[in-house]
């Protein structure tokens, strides 16, 4: 019997991904709402409890509503809202860190990263594992995004023809300097303190570049750049949807749209003997967002890691 899927919030940016990547599947059955009933609990609650599995693509305060709701003890849940990121009990679901795949499969409750997290600890986490980057390590962050990743109302703002001149350069936002994505950032790594962290909003739909520097004297043993992508390369070496960029290769300079459309991130690693440059190449609706949360989806419920992604 095909395993019973229910979006709840399919209209928002991420629900509608999600959707996309599973209509089309025939391994799956998908659960709709009635669009008049799409805020009414009592048949929200009869769908998140008939589902073998539950997206919940909602502001954080409804998410914890919505898992309130599930009485079944055989519901599993994929939280794509920042409410349980780091709450006990719930799995986070990045795969491709060691230590989180085996938990994946059994899991009950998982937390699907945050974009900009994503893009973060593809390249921290390893290298603290490691015990190349030291716990305490001053870290700074900046990732450039699509406005996508600012749902519904920012997506108006930006393709109105009437917009501002302003959006048409980038715009650094987040500027009390408390991005939401923050805490899992610092208790994924496994950091003693956040990163300083600025997002920065591109005039692009979709896609994201997220880079960490690092002054290598400050690591441990004092690596090269060259060093660290060799680390890097081979922490990746089984990973589907996350592969590291050969070193020194001939590309000027790298877009935050490169990998717009993608469900797989790159990680390009530069600089030399005295400083490494550290950037996440991805899509912030791909493996940013709702890519990711399929592919949870797919090692939860036993199916090929890959079903329904673009690679």
């Amino acid at each position: 019997m095909k395993p019973l899927v229910f979006i709840d919030g399919r209209e928002g940016t991420t629900g509608l991904q999600i959707y996309d990547r599973l209509a089309i599947r025939e391994d799956i059955s998908l659960l709709l709402i009635e669009e008049e009933k799409r805020k009414d609990p009592i048949a929200r609650s009869e769908l998140l409890n008939a589902a073998d599995l539950v997206f919940l693509c909602l502001p954080d305060a409804a998410a914890r509503e919505a898992v309130s709701m599930i009485q079944n003890p055989n519901t599993r849940v994929i939280d794509a809202s920042t409410a349980h990121r780091t709450a006990p009990g719930w799995v986070y679901g990045f795969p491709e860190l060691h230590g989180y795949r085996r938990q994946i499969p059994e899991a009950l409750r998982l937390a699907n990263p945050g974009c900009h997290a994503t893009g973060f600890l593809s390249t921290v986490a390893p290298l603290v594992e490691l015990g190349i980057l030291p716990r305490d390590y001053p870290l700074a962050c900046y990732s450039l995004t699509g406005y996508s990743g600012g749902g519904k109302s920012l997506i108006a703002e930006y393709e109105n023809p009437e917009r501002s001149n302003l959006l048409k350069a980038p715009n650094i936002y987040a500027l009390s300097l408390q991005h939401k994505h923050l805490p899992e950032m610092q208790a994924i790594a496994g950091l003693s303190a956040p990163p300083v962290f600025s997002p920065i909003l591109g005039d692009i739909y979709k896609g994201m570049a997220t880079t960490v520097l690092l002054q290598n004297r400050l690591l441990q043993g004092k690596p090269s750049a060259k060093d660290i992508w060799e680390q890097l390369s081979a922490y990746y070496e089984d990973a589907a949807l996350i592969s590291v960029a050969p070193f020194g290769g001939t590309t000027p300079r790298h877009s935050a749209n490169q990998l717009s459309g993608s469900d797989r991130l790159e990680i390009v690693v530069s600089g030399h003997e005295d400083q490494t440059m550290l950037t996440a190449l991805f899509d912030n609706l791909g493996k940013g967002a709702s890519g990711a949360a399929v592919q949870n989806m797919n090692l939860m419920l036993g199916f090929d890691e890959l079903a329904g992604l673009n690679r």
